[in-house]
């Protein structure tokens, strides 16, 4: 079958709403830190009032996913649900600005396009306060199951797990990949939601991923470990091709074959904001899997990736991954 796409990625469209905050900004506003909770939207709605000096972008960490893998030179398609309104123009409009597919149907109505408040601190962290929107319109009659064999990976965002009836298409979605011998990876999005759902996300592992992205405490949680080594010791007995991010600290890939792979982080001379590390470093490595790279040069291909976007804003690429891939050495043919 001819692979149109290198990635076909299923998540929540957001428009990001991005600012600097105190400490004591996340307490005056019962704001969690460093992790995403969910707000209705009237709460939203006062952040945002709250919020100094605020900058929009679209956001959703499949879709900033697949940005980057835009930026690296990747063919991407992203399926997420949006309302017909200034925020889903906005939001279709940057995904063909970038050259991401986009085709799903705009809901006439129901609630709107969905927003995510990032408070980032003064240590790069970021604490987000995420109304889902018209995210949860996303249904079964989204998916075109002839389609999702034109992908050679089809990447699943965990977040979405939070609604039956993105969770309905999900599964459709993975039916048809496994149909069609498309690769399955899903990324764990977050400890909060592991910690709603790891029973189910265990059975995904069991019966139908194919790579798995965590960073160490989402990984921890998952596999029931007490610290990195004992969540790397099940993530190596896992079939799969799993990827264990730990910030700072690099990350460490486990092989279906039992390898282990090790990644340092790239440096970064000022660490801005964190929002869409994980993201990004998921499109750098996926940029290289859909390539028949090894496992090492994908995670190299991430580093590059998660380094360049916790240098600024935001969790979009502000400058070329492809230009940044082929300065580190790598050869435009093959990155």
């Amino acid at each position: 079958m001819q692979r149109e796409f290198d990635v076909i990625g299923i998540g929540n469209a957001i428009v990001d709403v991005i600012f600097p905050a105190s400490d004591q900004f996340l307490l005056d506003h019962s704001i969690a830190k460093s992790v995403m909770t969910l707000v209705d939207e009237i709460h939203a709605a006062r952040l945002v009032a709250a919020a100094n000096n605020p900058a929009e972008s679209s956001g959703g960490s499949a879709a900033n996913t697949m940005a980057g893998l835009a930026s690296f030179g990747s063919r991407g398609w992203f399926i997420g649900k949006v309302r017909n309104d200034r925020l889903g123009d906005a939001f279709v409009r940057d995904l063909a600005r970038i050259g991401v597919h986009f085709e799903t149907t705009k809901a006439e109505d129901g609630p709107s396009t969905a927003c995510c408040i990032v408070a980032v601190t003064p240590d790069g962290h970021r604490s987000m306060s995420t109304y889902l929107g018209a995210c949860r319109e996303l249904t079964m009659q989204d998916i075109g199951e002839h389609r999702i064999g034109t992908g050679h990976v089809l990447y699943v965002e965990g977040y979405l797990w939070d609604d039956e009836r993105s969770k309905a298409a999900i599964r459709k979605a993975i039916r048809a990949a496994k149909k069609a011998g498309t690769k399955i990876a899903f990324t764990l999005s977050d400890p909060f939601c592991v910690g709603r759902y790891r029973s189910e996300f265990l059975q995904l592992l069991r019966s139908d991923i194919d790579i798995l992205f965590a960073n160490e405490e989402e990984a921890k949680e998952l596999f029931g470990a007490n610290d990195f080594p004992a969540a790397l010791a099940h993530a190596r007995e896992w079939p799969g091709l799993a990827i264990i991010t730990r910030s700072e600290k690099g990350c460490a890939v486990a092989a279906p074959s039992g390898e282990i792979h090790l990644q340092d982080a790239e440096p970064v001379e000022r660490v801005v904001d964190t929002t869409g590390a994980g993201d990004q470093f998921a499109a750098g490595f996926l940029h290289g899997f859909a390539r028949g790279l090894p496992p090492g040069t994908c995670a190299r291909l991430g580093s590059i990736a998660a380094a360049e976007v916790i240098s600024h804003y935001g969790g979009r690429p502000h400058h070329s991954f492809k230009q940044l891939a082929a300065a580190a050495g790598f050869q435009p043919g093959s990155s």
